[in-house]
C-alpha cells in the first residue's frame, strides 16, 4: 500500500474514532449561541409531529364515534362531527404554523453557527505558524471554508430538524400504536429491530465512504488550485498530459469513494421502504385475522388508524436514512475543520514590547503615548520588577546559531555574524545554502534549535513577535498584492499612514510615475494578485509598501529579481534612499546590486565560507571572485 493510501486509511480511522466527540462539539456551537432558539425549534417540532400524528389517530375516532354511528340514520345530526373536524383543523393549523416557525429559526441558527465557525477558523488561522501553511496546500485549506462548511450548513438547517422530527414522530407513533393495539405493536417492534440491523449495516459502509469522499474532495481542490496558478509553467514545459494523468488519478479516487458512498446511501431508502411495505401487509393480515377472531378488540376504526400509523412509523426511518449521508459528510467536514482549529497556534512567550519613546535631557528614555518618531524596547525584568527602555536602533547579531526545518537535517550550522545599525549585509550563495532561512529566523517565522539572535542586545525570543515584526520591513521575491486600490496596498505597510506618506513612499520606490499614468491613479482597483500590472510594477509597489512602514531594519529577499536591468537601475536609486540609516539584509543573485554592501557573506551548505567587503573578497580570489567574474555560476 502506498504512503498516500496509508495516510488516507489512517485519516478514515481517526474520523471514525472521533465522530461522537465531533458531533458533541458541533452541537456545542448550536447550544452556546442559540440555546433558547434551539429549544423553541424542539418545541415546534413536537407540535408539528403531534399535529401530523393526529391525522392517523383521528381516523379511529371519526370512524368509530361519528361516521359509523351516523350510517343508516334518517336525519343524522352532523353537529358533533363538524365540531370534531373543526378541532382537527385547528390542530393542523397549529402544526403548519409550528413548521413555519421551525424553518425560519433553523435558517437563523444554521447561518449563525456557520458564521461563528468561519470567524473562529479565520481568527485561528491568523495565529498558526508559517510551518502549517508550508505543509498544507492552499486548495486544501480553501476546501475547509467552502466544501466542509457547506456540509455543516446542510446538516444544521436540514438534517438535524429532520432527524429530530423523525425521532419524535417515531416515539409518538409508537405510543399511539401501543394504546390502539398492544398485540399488533409486537409485530411493529420486530420490524423495528430488522430495520435497525439493516440500516446499521448499510449506514456503516455509507459513512466510511462519505468520510473518504471529503478527504478526496480536498485533494482534488488542492490539486486544481495549484495547477490553476501554475498554468503558464505547465504550458511552457508541455506538462498538460502528465497533469491530466495526475488529475485523472485523484478524480478516479474521488469517483470511487463518492460512487460507493452514494450507492449505499441510495439503497437504504428503498430497502427500508420495502421493509415498511412488508410490515404494512403483515399488519393488515394479522389485524384482519384478530378482528375476525374477536381478539384484542380490533375495530374498523382501529385497523384504519393502525395501518395509517404503520405508514407513519416507517416514513421517519426513511427520512433518517435519507439524511444519514448528509450527517456523515458534515461530521467528516467538521472533523477536518476542527483538526485545523486544534492546530497549535504560533507560540509567543515574548514580553518585551515596542513603544513610542522620548529621550530625556539626561539621556534616559521614557515611554510616551504620542508618536515621536522614536521607538524603544520596553523590557520588564521579572526578577526585580524593574522596567528598562532600550532605543530601537537595528543592531542584529547571530551567535553560534544552528537551525533545521527538520530536526534530522540542519540547514544552518554554527552561524555567527553581526549587523550594526545602518549597516548593509548581503548574502550570496547557491540555492539551498540557507540565505532565505536567515531572514525567516530574524522574523521568527521559525525558532532556532541552538544559539541566539540578539536585537539591540535583546534575545529575540523575549520580544513579542508582533512587535518584532513591526520593526522589520521585508520585500520578498514573490510579491503578493491584495484585492483593493493601489493606495490600500501601499498603506498595508502602515495602516494609519496618511495619503502624503503613501505618495512619498511611492516616489521613494519610483512607483509614483507609473501609478499616476493609470486611469484612476492611486485609486486604481487591483484584483487577482495585481495581474493588471507587470511583474516589475508589482515589485515597485511591494518596495513602496516597505518604505511607508519606515522600519529600522529592512530585509530584501531578491527584491529586484523580477525587474529588468533598465528598471533596476532606476529602482536601485530609490532603494538606496530607502536603505539610508537602516540595517539592511540583502539576498541577491545579481551581484552588481550588492557591491556597496558593508559586508558580504558567502554561504555554502549552511556555513559562512567567506565574508568581507566587495573589494576584500575580490582580492581573496575565492568563491565570490569566481562568481563575480563569471567563472562560477550560482545554481
Amino acid at each position: 500500500m502506498s504512503n498516500h493510501q496509508n495516510n488516507r486509511a489512517n485519516s478514515g480511522r481517526r474520523v471514525n474514532k472521533n465522530t461522537l466527540a465531533t458531533g458533541k462539539r458541533l452541537l456545542g456551537y448550536v447550544m452556546s449561541g442559540y440555546k433558547f432558539r434551539f429549544i423553541a425549534v424542539f418545541f415546534c417540532i413536537i407540535v408539528s409531529s403531534i399535529a401530523s400524528i393526529s391525522v392517523s389517530l383521528s381516523l379511529k375516532f371519526l370512524l368509530d364515534d361519528f361516521i359509523i354511528p351516523l350510517i343508516g340514520q334518517q336525519n343524522p345530526d352532523y353537529t358533533e362531527f363538524y365540531g370534531a373536524l373543526a378541532i382537527l383543523g385547528t390542530i393542523f393549523l397549529c402544526g403548519v404554523i409550528a413548521t413555519f416557525i421551525q424553518a425560519r429559526l433553523m435558517v437563523t441558527i444554521g447561518q449563525g453557527v456557520l458564521k461563528k465557525v468561519r470567524d473562529e477558523m479565520f481568527e485561528h488561522m491568523q495565529k498558526l505558524p508559517i510551518r502549517y501553511f508550508d505543509q498544507n496546500t492552499n486548495g486544501s485549506i480553501m476546501s475547509l471554508y467552502t466544501n466542509d462548511t457547506d456540509t455543516l450548513r446542510q446538516m444544521i438547517s436540514q438534517s438535524i430538524p429532520q432527524v429530530m422530527s423523525s425521532l419524535i414522530t417515531v416515539l409518538v407513533t409508537f405510543i399511539s400504536m401501543l394504546v390502539l393495539s398492544p398485540l399488533l405493536t409486537v409485530l411493529a417492534v420486530i420490524m423495528i429491530i430488522v430495520m435497525l440491523l439493516v440500516s446499521g449495516k448499510i449506514g456503516g459502509n455509507s459513512g466510511k465512504y462519505f468520510m473518504r469522499q471529503q478527504l478526496n474532495i480536498a485533494q482534488v481542490t488542492g490539486f486544481v488550485e495549484e495547477h490553476m496558478s501554475g498554468q503558464r509553467v505547465i504550458k511552457v514545459f508541455n506538462h498538460e498530459r502528465v497533469a491530466k494523468e495526475e488529475f485523472d488519478k485523484l478524480n478516479e479516487e474521488l469517483f470511487v469513494s463518492a460512487a460507493s458512498a452514494n450507492t449505499f446511501a441510495n439503497i437504504m431508502g428503498p430497502v427500508i421502504g420495502n421493509i415498511g411495505n412488508m410490515q404494512f401487509v403483515l399488519t393488515a393480515v394479522l389485524g384482519g385475522l384478530l378482528s375476525v377472531l374477536g381478539i384484542g378488540g380490533i375495530t374498523l376504526g382501529v385497523m384504519a388508524s393502525y395501518l395509517q400509523f404503520t405508514k407513519s412509523f416507517t416514513q421517519p426511518f426513511m427520512n433518517i436514512a435519507q439524511q444519514f449521508n448528509s450527517i456523515v459528510m458534515a461530521l467528516a467536514g467538521a472533523e477536518r475543520i476542527f483538526a485545523m482549529m486544534d492546530e497549535e497556534p504560533e507560540v509567543d512567550e515574548g514580553y518585551v514590547t515596542l513603544v513610542n519613546a522620548v529621550k530625556n535631557p539626561d539621556g534616559s528614555i521614557s515611554e510616551c503615548k504620542e508618536r515621536t518618531g522614536m521607538w524603544a524596547w520596553k523590557h520588564p525584568h521579572q526578577a526585580d520588577g524593574t522596567v528598562t527602555y532600550t532605543e530601537l536602533k537595528g543592531d542584529v547579531r547571530f551567535f553560534d546559531m544552528t537551525f533545521g526545518y527538520n530536526p534530522d537535517k540542519m540547514v544552518l550550522h554554527d552561524l555567527t555574524l553581526y549587523a550594526k545599525p545602518g549597516q548593509k549585509l548581503a548574502f550570496v550563495g547557491s540555492t539551498g545554502a540557507g540565505k532565505t532561512t536567515i531572514t525567516n529566523l530574524i522574523n521568527r517565522f521559525y525558532d532556532v534549535q541552538d544559539g541566539k539572535i540578539r536585537y539591540d542586545g535583546i534575545n529575540i525570543n523575549k520580544i513579542k513577535k508582533a512587535d518584532l515584526r513591526r520593526s522589520l520591513g521585508i520585500v520578498l521575491q514573490d510579491t503578493h498584492l491584495f484585492t483593493g486600490t493601489i493606495m490600500e496596498n501601499i498603506r498595508y505597510g502602515k495602516l494609519d499612514a496618511t495619503d502624503e506618506e503613501v505618495y512619498a513612499a511611492a516616489k521613494l520606490a519610483h512607483a509614483d510615475q507609473f501609478i499616476r499614468m493609470l486611469p484612476d491613479g492611486y485609486q486604481t482597483k487591483l484584483s487577482g494578485d495585481g495581474e493588471e500590472l507587470s511583474q516589475g510594477q508589482r515589485q515597485l509597489l511591494a518596495i513602496a509598501r516597505a518604505a511607508v512602514a519606515n522600519p529600522p531594519v529592512l530585509i530584501l529577499d531578491e527584491a529586484t529579481s523580477s525587474i529588468d536591468t533598465r528598471t533596476e537601475s532606476i529602482v536601485q536609486k530609490g532603494m538606496d534612499n530607502l536603505m539610508k540609516g537602516r540595517t539592511v539584509f540583502v539576498i541577491a543573485h545579481r551581484l552588481s546590486t550588492i557591491r556597496n554592501s558593508d559586508a558580504i557573506m558567502v554561504l555554502e551548505h549552511g556555513r559562512i565560507v567567506e565574508r568581507g567587503s566587495h573589494e576584500d573578497l575580490i582580492k581573496e580570489k575565492g568563491i565570490y571572485y569566481q562568481l563575480y567574474t563569471g567563472k562560477l555560476e550560482l545554481d
